[in-house]
């Protein structure tokens, strides 16, 4: 693989939350361009990251209040998909590519890259499998598990020429209570309704981490230093004010707060 540009935000603190999702167009459409893989790693402190069908849930109001009492923050996501958790022991990572180098990047190849890469590192003893673990937060059909519990689920995110594939890993923490929290959600959000409508019924036990698959405490800075010792890269994390200071990215930027306003609104309340 070409050399990739490494872009590491660390945790990102809470007045700059919708940073990643702007950040994420902007270095997709310049892979695209520039013909450029890229590597992004981020993380964001207790927050449950909605995706769009989550703000249609029937009782809304309730769902928001469930996330409050768990001393979460919502955050609506510029995506589809389903809720996930962020925090101090999830580690946000993009494989950002060209959709088009040698040959067209499909979806499932985007995917299996991702797959790929966290096989080439020693955390693939543990025999990693891709699956839909139906009962987890955000299932989906590359959720990645060990022994049958969900650590990781993948999604994408195509703008223009590029490919950003997108996974959320759980490394260490306390996975269970993530998994209450998303469940609580769901449960006052549609009461009755409960695991039907497109939204999971979660079972919290369905999920796991790094950490505990292993029986030791990971660092998030050993996983990316495992992630990234067979990949060529370079750091280049010090020129993200470079795209921080474009006019695409403040645009970008000022469509999450729009997007976020009603959530905020009702959390609040």
């Amino acid at each position: 693989m070409k050399t990739a540009m490494l872009f590491d935000q660390g945790m990102i603190p809470h007045k700059d939350h919708f940073s990643p999702f702007a950040l994420t167009d902007i270095l997709t459409t310049y892979a695209g361009e520039e013909n450029q893989p890229i590597i992004h790693f981020w993380q964001l402190s207790q927050t449950l990251i909605l995706g769009m069908k989550d703000s249609r849930v029937t009782y809304l109001k309730q769902g928001l209040q469930a996330i409050r009492e768990a001393n979460y923050s919502p955050l609506l996501r510029n995506a589809g998909g389903l809720g996930v958790v962020s925090d101090s022991g999830i580690l946000n990572i993009s494989l950002i590519l060209p959709k088009q180098s040698i040959h067209p990047l499909s979806i499932d190849d985007g995917y299996q890259k991702m797959l790929d890469w966290l096989n080439r590192t020693s955390y693939a003893q543990a025999n990693i499998t891709a699956g839909e673990v139906v009962d987890s937060y955000c299932p989906g059909k590359f959720d990645l598990s060990i022994n049958n519990k969900k650590i990781a689920g993948i999604a994408q995110r195509r703008v223009k020429e590029g490919v950003a594939i997108m996974m959320y890993l759980s490394v260490s923490g306390n996975q269970n209570y993530r998994g209450e929290l998303v469940r609580s959600f769901y449960q006052a959000g549609l009461e009755e309704a409960f695991g039907t409508l497109g939204y999971p019924a979660v079972n919290p036990t369905s999920m796991t981490t790094l950490s505990d698959a292993f029986d030791k405490i990971l660092s998030i800075a050993e996983v990316k230093e495992e992630l990234l010792q067979n990949i060529p890269f370079t750091n280049e994390t010090d020129r993200l004010s470079e795209f921080y200071t474009t006019e695409e990215y403040q645009q970008r930027l000022k469509n999450m707060y729009q997007r976020n306003i009603g959530i905020q609104e009702d959390f609040y309340d």
